[in-house]
């Protein structure tokens, strides 16, 4: 109970802010970064609870903001998941801070802290504050030393690292 109340005020104060010390990215370009992601990391959350072959599909909306596509697989239920949301930028397009819903009227922060700005094949994600955390790439797997750097930088940000969750692929 205490921590539905909590969830629905977070809901309803719109947490689009960002965890102390952490930065979006500046110079982002959404065209480049829409398209398919993959999952390879994150913290727990209640929505993605036994999920395996993660991904996010991003892609434009009519109305300027982006389309949201996040699929996972339940072993457990033997059926894909899905979640649909719609997202916005929160100040200029090229800072990397969108505010994203799949409730309705209500956001969450969506901040790209980490990027690979030369090709856009990995990024390193966060919510509102440091239980939210996600590693994508554009591929199922990724280089191990990318990955060490990306969980070496969360865990400096004040990340639990240690309690990352390493998404099946198969």
């Amino acid at each position: 109970m205490k921590n539905t109340a909590i969830f629905l005020l977070l809901l309803l104060t719109g947490c689009v802010g960002m965890p102390k010390n952490v930065e979006p990215v500046r110079g982002f370009s959404l065209e480049r970064y829409l398209g398919s992601w993959y999952e390879i990391a994150r913290l727990d959350h209640s929505f993605e609870r036994g999920l395996s072959r993660v991904t996010a599909e991003y892609s434009l909306r009519d109305d300027g903001g982006v389309r949201v596509l996040n699929r996972g697989y339940s072993s457990t239920d033997g059926k894909w998941k899905e979640a649909v949301g719609k997202g916005y930028f929160v100040q200029e397009p090229d800072l990397g801070h969108l505010k994203v819903s799949f409730f309705g009227p209500f956001y969450g922060s969506y901040v790209i802290l980490e990027l690979d700005r030369e090709n856009y094949q990995y990024a390193l994600v966060c919510g509102p504050d440091t239980s939210y955390l996600w590693i994508l790439a554009r591929t199922p797997t990724m280089d191990e030393g990318v990955k060490r750097a990306l969980v070496t930088k969360a865990a400096s940000l004040g990340f639990d690292t240690g309690a990352l969750i390493f998404v099946e692929h198969d």
